[in-house]
């Protein structure tokens, strides 16, 4: 009893069915209440963006009839004005874990376990540097005295999580490029400007097909003031870091596209910049040259698109879908450069179900999501690797199997290149090698 009861991975358009009584899809809390009544129980979606709380956790949050939204965020309500459990983005900080009587080394003893979990996790699945978009000083912190320690076996590419005031405070002293042997980069900042499809939070140009009418946020939710997004760009660009924004929906990239063309006229001698949009998964025809022609990187999911494809046409149309929808081949002949990934926990780490994802775009059901998209296996691969290590500026230590680089390299079992497509998922991983050290190896 007191317990908080934690989860992470429910999604709505995978339920067997439309749960009742509920609002837009997601569920009145009564039934985990009453399944739950002394515990406070915090659901967290697969995307990260929307979470299900019980009535134990809202009492503890002091959660009332009362609470206004916050900016950036809904209280999902009933006709009568009473939350129903569902908060979406911003809204999801109004309930929070509270972590009871732990000291601080408590505390720190728990998230050490969690580094080396995850690096753990990399290492068995072939993953050599991770891009850690979006995190706390305090993070780095701890990444740092790990690394020098010798007990962070991956590399970091770091992105600080931080508003305005914050970054001018502290965002100079944290930045660095290469520390403790190529195992810590801190050089990029991270923002979020809208939510994800998945939560009717990404920000579109055009109502959403699957909402009514009177849908309380038709468009979808902006997470954070375009003004608060300028001055981080204004920062970054003054300061030396790259800026990688959140931007899942048409309206949303499109906006971040004008903040970063703005910062960068302002700035004519500053080049080479590789600013980012994590995500880019669905563009307005028009926008999608700008990335080629702006130098912006995309920094996409191939994943994404499969899991998503089924409820995509639900959320978008099939217009919307057709035109701008993880158009991968649409950027690369514009220009743009694509890094992949598979955004985990959103989805598992494990990069061959992404690169099969990557060159079929093909779904569960054994149909294809607009195959006129996908990537050749060497496009894909190179997606994984060198563009990966350009994302992150390290393209002249990582990415290719180059002499006088950092010897990261991963052994699988069999040639992705030319392997039979359906064999692309059960690839295994022999070896993981980072810096010429085997850290990782099957069986052993």
């Amino acid at each position: 009893p007191g317990d908080w009861i934690l989860g992470r991975g429910w999604h709505q358009d995978k339920w067997d069915r439309v749960p009742e009584p509920g609002v837009d899809g997601l569920p009145v809390h009564d039934a985990l209440s009453k399944a739950t009544p002394d515990n406070p129980v915090l659901l967290t979606h697969a995307s990260g963006h929307s979470s299900l709380a019980n009535a134990k956790a809202m009492e503890l949050s002091k959660v009332t009839k009362a609470t206004t939204d916050p900016e950036g965020g809904q209280i999902v309500r009933d006709a009568k004005g009473n939350a129903i459990g569902a908060f979406l983005e911003t809204a999801q900080s109004l309930v929070r874990y509270q972590a009871g009587h732990d000291t601080p080394e408590e505390a720190q003893a728990r998230l050490r376990k969690q580094v080396e979990l995850a690096a753990r996790e990399c290492l068995v699945n072939g993953v050599t540097t991770f891009h850690d978009a979006g995190n706390s000083f305090a993070a780095v912190d701890l990444y740092k005295k790990m690394a020098e320690e010798g007990t962070l076996p991956v590399r970091l590419y770091v992105m600080l999580s931080a508003g305005e005031k914050a970054l001018s405070e502290r965002g100079l002293s944290y930045r660095m490029i290469g520390a403790v042997d190529n195992h810590l980069t801190v050089r990029a900042i991270k923002r979020l400007i809208d939510g994800a499809l998945g939560a009717h939070g990404a920000w579109l140009l055009e109502p959403y097909a699957d909402l009514p009418p009177d849908a309380e946020n038709p468009t979808g939710l902006i997470t954070e003031p375009l003004e608060s997004l300028r001055a981080t760009a204004e920062f970054a660009i003054i300061n030396g870091f790259q800026v990688g924004v959140h931007a899942i929906g048409d309206r949303a990239n499109r906006e971040i596209l004008n903040i970063y063309e703005e910062a960068f006229k302002a700035h004519p001698d500053k080049t080479d910049l590789r600013w980012r949009v994590e995500h880019a998964q669905h563009l307005a025809l028009d926008d999608i040259p700008r990335f080629g022609r702006l130098g912006v990187l995309a920094a996409m999911q191939g994943i994404h698109c499969t899991s998503d494809a089924p409820w995509v046409y639900k959320r978008l149309g099939e217009k919307r879908a057709a035109e701008g929808a993880y158009v991968w081949r649409k950027l690369m002949d514009t220009g743009a450069s694509i890094s992949n990934g598979t955004d985990v926990p959103v989805e598992p780490i494990d990069p061959m179900s992404c690169f099969y994802a990557t060159v079929t775009r093909k779904l569960k059901d054994g149909t294809t999501f607009f195959a006129d998209q996908k990537m050749t296996r060497e496009e894909a691969l190179r997606s994984y690797t060198i563009n990966g290590a350009y994302a992150g500026f390290e393209e002249a230590l990582k990415g290719s199997l180059t002499v006088g680089k950092l010897a990261d390299i991963t052994v699988l079992d069999r040639d992705i290149l030319t392997c039979p497509e359906d064999d692309i998922p059960g690839t295994g991983v022999l070896y993981t090698i980072v810096g010429g050290k085997v850290l990782y190896k099957k069986g052993g």
